[in-house]
């Protein structure tokens, strides 16, 4: 968590840096200016021409040594996320360190040759060849959040494999992580400018955006993702931008789903990493006839979680990660209990025993639509339950949401669940699992729909995203000339007419079939 300070004699602005486990200071940091962005993009900007004539093979050795790093410093960088973040040791093993040194492996793997130049198989112009290249957009900048400030590296790599130069403005909640990625990727060798990170607050990230930049990914809200998206249609240039801008997750629990399963998904995904998931388990819906059954087993598992600010790797449930998301959590589960929803465990800050911003883990039913809980991004260990009449109405809700990120259906009848997966309006639905695997599956993209944002990172698609794809067309040199070609006149019409008939017309089935063949 942070706060803002400025030394007056200097007027130089810095991020007070608070731990949200124990809510003491724990250091500060520097507010970038917007001149110090701009020269930023400027280095990197003159870094770039060298960076992108190295090949492939090359850049895949710095990204590893930079896995490398991460692995060996493992403690180190566990240490600082825990206490940037007040995430539990076993979160930040699992979704922030975990994730993203397993992405880079995966990532460096197969970079080499998913970008290399592609020839095009062509249905119809034999005489042509038709290929496609794959060069890098130039200066990226890359906005992370402050819920997940390591996993979202990935796309920090990405883009560097793919040949541009980055600037990484890391959240201003979790500061010190911002400082280790710097010092880590340094560490690796990198060329001087191929890689900065600007440390500073929501000034700090206006001015990348308003930079000479050539791509922007962004994770983060949707009011600052709509403010990015406008400030950047404004620019003199178009640069293109990636937006993951959060969810209101849905998960549909019909009646013959595996109760236990669903259960112990329900309080993984709903309360992992305090809640703070923009995939994140937000409701659910249950099948009346199974609702009791299935609430009493998550009530009870719930019930046995362990919230603590000890260090140990037995505790489940960790801080909230700043003061004003916790406000945020309160004023929804206040609205829900006063439109008549119940608190069947939890439903309070947990601050008899833990000094710093913890809150229980919840669980309410008795919800409907009319609540924030429900229709609102919480972002924090809530998890209502919604009874519904049959799955008609459980697509209905799920769809009812301004969100779209990802979903989870359960039911046994695994072609029952395609079927109705295929109408949830999200990016992601995963049927008998919880939709925040899908970003741990580094062959998948990352995505979402509605105003959960739109492009998509992460997977080898995601690595193309960082491209500009160039498309060559080469003719073999078997035709003297083109038939189409001027002066038009009677013969090179019925030539095409003719041509036209024998691949379109009806009776040509077997010259259609040649033509036709893979298509």
């Amino acid at each position: 968590m942070s706060t803002i300070v400025v030394e007056q004699q200097q007027q130089r602005r810095y991020i007070e840096n608070i731990c949200p486990i124990t809510g003491e200071v724990i250091g500060r940091v520097a507010i970038a200016t917007p001149q110090e962005v701009t020269a930023a993009v400027a280095k990197a900007r003159k870094a770039l021409p060298n960076w992108t004539a190295l090949p492939i093979s090359e850049r895949t050795k710095y990204i590893l040594a930079i896995r490398d790093l991460f692995v060996e410093r493992r403690d180190h960088v566990l240490d600082t996320i825990r206490k940037d973040t007040g995430k539990t040791r076993t979160d930040a093993l699992l979704a922030d360190v975990f994730t993203l040194v397993d992405a880079l492996t995966f990532f460096c793997k197969h970079a080499e040759k998913t970008l290399a130049p592609k020839e095009l198989p062509l249905h119809f112009f034999k005489t042509k060849k038709s290929l496609l290249y794959y060069e890098p957009l130039g200066v990226v900048g890359v906005i992370t959040p402050w819920n997940f400030p390591t996993a979202f590296l990935t796309d920090v790599a990405l883009a560097l494999l793919a040949g541009n130069c980055v600037i990484l403005k890391p959240s201003e909640v979790t500061p010190l992580i911002g400082e280790l990625t710097a010092e880590l990727f340094a560490a690796a060798g990198l060329p001087e400018s191929v890689f900065q990170v600007i440390l500073g607050d929501g000034t700090t990230g206006a001015a990348l955006v308003a930079s000479d930049i050539d791509k922007l990914v962004f994770t983060g809200s949707v009011r600052t993702g709509k403010m990015i998206y406008r400030e950047l249609a404004n620019k003199d240039k178009f640069t293109p931008v990636a937006l993951e801008l959060g969810g209101k997750d849905p998960m549909i629990v019909l009646e013959d789903a595996d109760l236990e399963r669903a259960a112990e998904a329900a309080v993984w995904g709903g309360l992992v990493n305090s809640g703070q998931m923009c995939s994140s388990v937000e409701r659910v819906y249950v099948i009346d006839s199974v609702a009791d059954k299935f609430t009493n087993l998550v009530v009870n598992k719930v019930k046995t979680l362990r919230q603590s600010s000890d260090d140990g790797p037995e505790v489940d449930i960790g801080a909230i990660i700043f003061p004003k998301q916790l406000e945020i959590i309160e004023e929804h589960v206040q609205d829900a209990i006063a439109k008549g929803a119940k608190v069947l465990t939890g439903g309070s800050r947990n601050t008899d025993l833990l000094p710093g911003y913890y809150y229980k883990p919840t669980v309410l039913v008795d919800v409907d639509h009319t609540m924030k809980v429900m229709t609102e991004e919480t972002f924090g260990p809530v998890i209502p339950i919604m009874k519904v009449r049959d799955e008609e109405e459980a697509i209905r809700l799920a769809n009812d949401s301004r969100y779209g990120l990802t979903a989870s259906i359960w039911s046994q009848n695994t072609e029952r669940a395609k079927r109705l997966a295929l109408r949830i309006e999200a990016g992601t639905v995963a049927i008998n699992d919880c939709g925040a695997t899908g970003f741990g599956l580094c062959e998948a993209p990352w995505f979402g729909v509605k105003d959960s944002g739109f492009g998509f990172v992460h997977s080898l698609e995601g690595l193309k995203n960082f491209c500009k794809i160039k498309h060559l067309i080469v003719d073999r040199g078997l035709l003297k000339r083109e038939f189409y070609w001027f002066p038009n006149g009677a013969k090179s019409y019925r030539l095409l007419l003719t041509m036209f008939d024998m691949l379109f017309a009806k009776g040509s089935k077997k010259l259609q079939a040649i033509f036709r063949k893979g298509v």
